[in-house]
């Protein structure tokens, strides 16, 4: 899958090739970022938690739908889903406790 985002003035446009995605990945993708812009962009404190809590939730129901673990449901008796997340919430919570800050600009 290859993405693009482009920014022209105030709006920013991403794309991906949804091609190998399915119906409800693509609606789940699209309301992920639609709440990521609402979480950063609100002034409500209740908004801004709920708002990370479910940004947070959504990503997870992602991880979950993954082909990875689609192809391996039935072959593998493995959580693979659940160890991902586990693993993801184990290291989140690293950077939460030592007040580390992730800088991902090019």
């Amino acid at each position: 899958m290859s993405a693009q985002t482009s920014i022209q003035g105030k709006v920013v446009k991403i794309e991906f090739d949804g091609t190998e995605l399915t119906p409800q990945q693509v609606r789940l993708i699209k309301s992920l970022n639609t709440m990521l812009a609402h979480v950063l962009l609100t002034e409500n404190e209740e908004e801004y938690f709920e708002g990370s809590a479910e940004f947070m939730r959504m990503c997870a129901a992602l991880i979950k739908q993954a082909r990875f673990t689609e192809e391996l449901k039935d072959q593998s008796s493995i959580p693979y889903a659940q160890q991902a997340l586990e693993y993801s919430v184990d290291v989140l919570q690293e950077y939460v406790t030592a007040s580390k800050v992730v800088a991902y600009d090019n």
